[in-house]
C-alpha cells in the first residue's frame, strides 16, 4: 500500500488518477495536484473513492518540494508539461522521493527532444538511493516494452524497428490536438530524424511518408518523425541497425497546420503585440479546444505498435506487435479519449511496477531496461491488450 502524488490534471492526469483509484491495494492514498485546482476537483468528483487535491506550480521547484514534504509520497507521477520535468526531478532529489514521467524534458524556448538532460541526473539519483523512470506512456513507454519483450522472447538479434502510431479517430472539430497543443505542434513541425547504422539522419518535417494497412483501421498515410524513444532504444537494443518512428495525420489536419505555419502561428519565439510580448504558439493553444474536452463524441480507433525484423535461430523473422484502442470505449469507461487513455494507463502500470518492487533500481532508467513480462501482463489486465503477428511484408 502506497502514497502517490500525481502532478498534472489534464487528459492524461485524469486517466492516471482514475486507474490508480481503481487499484487501492497498491495506491492506498492519492493526491492530485495542478496549477489549476478546479481541474483537480473536477477529476476528484468523478472517482469511486476519495482522493486529496492540491495546487502547485511545477515550474517552481520550491513549491513542489513544499508539497512533497506535506504529502510524503512514496512516488511522484509527473504527467505535467515536459518543460517541468527538471524542476520536478530537482524536487524529488531534494526530498529523496522516487520519480516517474511519460515524456522527456523539453526546454521552453527550443523544440528539442533529448534525454541527455535527464540522463545526467543518474549519478545524483543513485547517490540518494532513489529511482527515476522516464517515458512511461505509450510512445515512449509501451513501445519500448514491446521491443524489450521481442528481444527477450522472439528474437536472437533485432536489426530494424519501425514504431507506427495511427489515430484514425474523429473528434468532430475542424482542427484540434489530442494532447497539449503546444507540445503536439512543436513535435509535428520539428525536423524528422531516424537512426541508421550508428548515425542519425535528418529529414525535412513530414517530407517522408508512405501508406500502411493498420489492423482494424485500414490503409492510412504515415509520416516519418523524430520521437524520443528511439534515443534510448538505439542505446539499449544491442546491434540494432535502423530505427524509425511514423505517425498518421489526416489531410485536413495537415492543411490547417500548413496554414498556421505560413502565417507564423506556430512560432515559439516571442513577438510584440500592442506593447505586450506574446508567444504565437501559446496564444494558439488558448484558442484551440482543450484536449480533454474532445472525449465526448470521439469515434474511431487508434493503433500503435512496432514492426520488428531480425534473426531467430539464424533465420530472418518479421514480427508486428500492437494495440488497438477505441475512443468511444475509453469514454464509456472513464470519460477519456484514446490518446489520453493509451498514455495514462501505462503510467499507472509503471507506477505499480515501481511501488510493488517489480522494477527497482537506484538512478535514472528507461522502461526497456527492466523485465518486460510483468508490465506486458498488466497491459492485458488494465485495458490495453496487445496482439502479435508475423506479417509477410514490412515497412
Amino acid at each position: 500500500m502506497s502514497n502517490v502524488l500525481i502532478i498534472g490534471a489534464g487528459g492524461v492526469g485524469a486517466v492516471v488518477t482514475h486507474k490508480c483509484a481503481r487499484s487501492p491495494e497498491v495506491f492506498s492514498r492519492i493526491v492530485l495536484a495542478s496549477r489549476t485546482l478546479t481541474k483537480c476537483e473536477a477529476i476528484q468528483s468523478q472517482l469511486p473513492r476519495p482522493i486529496d487535491v492540491a495546487r502547485v506550480d511545477a515550474d517552481h521547484t520550491s513549491e513542489v518540494v513544499e508539497l512533497i514534504r506535506s504529502v510524503k509520497p512514496d512516488l511522484v507521477i509527473n504527467v505535467a508539461l515536459p518543460y517541468q520535468d527538471i524542476s520536478i526531478m530537482d524536487a524529488c532529489l531534494e526530498t529523496r522521493v522516487d520519480y516517474m514521467d511519460t515524456a522527456n524534458y523539453e526546454p521552453p524556448d527550443e523544440a528539442k527532444f533529448c534525454y541527455k538532460w535527464q540522463w545526467d541526473y543518474h549519478e545524483r539519483f543513485k547517490e540518494k538511493g532513489i529511482m527515476a523512470l522516464l517515458g512511461c506512456g505509450f510512445d515512449p513507454g509501451v513501445t519500448n516494452v514491446f521491443c524489450a519483450h521481442a528481444l527477450k522472447h522472439r528474437f536472437d538479434q533485432i536489426h530494424t524497428v519501425d514504431i507506427m502510431d495511427c489515430n484514425a479517430g474523429d473528434h468532430g472539430h475542424p482542427f484540434a490536438t489530442n494532447f497539449n497543443p503546444e507540445i503536439n505542434i512543436r513535435e509535428v513541425t520539428a525536423r524528422g530524424k531516424y537512426y541508421d547504422d550508428g548515425r542519425w539522419v535528418e529529414t525535412d518535417p513530414l517530407s517522408v511518408h508512405q501508406p500502411f494497412d493498420f489492423p482494424q483501421i485500414g490503409v492510412q498515410e504515415m509520416y516519418l518523425m523524430y520521437h524520443e524513444e528511439m534515443e534510448s532504444l538505439s542505446k539499449n537494443i544491442p546491434g540494432v541497425r535502423r530505427m524509425r518512428f511514423w505517425m498518421t495525420f489526416s489531410q485536413e489536419y495537415l492543411t490547417h497546420l500548413r496554414v498556421l505555419q505560413n502565417v507564423g502561428m506556430t512560432r515559439i519565439d516571442p513577438v510584440m503585440y500592442q506593447g505586450v510580448e506574446i508567444v504565437p504558439l501559446q496564444f494558439l493553444k488558448a484558442l484551440l479546444p482543450e484536449p480533454s474536452s474532445l472525449a465526448a463524441g470521439y469515434t474511431g480507433k487508434t493503433c500503435i505498435g512496432c514492426m520488428i525484423e531480425g534473426l531467430k535461430d539464424e533465420k530472418p523473422l518479421r514480427y508486428y506487435i500492437y494495440n488497438v484502442c477505441d475512443h468511444a470505449e475509453c469514454y464509456r469507461e472513464i470519460n477519456a479519449q484514446a490518446i489520453s487513455y493509451t498514455t495514462g494507463v501505462p503510467a499507472m502500470i509503471g507506477a505499480r511496477m515501481m511501488l510493488t518492487g517489480k522494477w527497482r533500481g537506484a538512478g535514472v532508467f528507461n522502461v526497456e531496461e527492466f523485465d518486460p513480462d510483468p508490465f506486458m501482463s498488466d497491459l492485458n489486465q488494465y485495458g490495453l491488450p496487445w496482439v502479435e503477428a508475423y506479417p509477410k511484408t514490412g515497412v
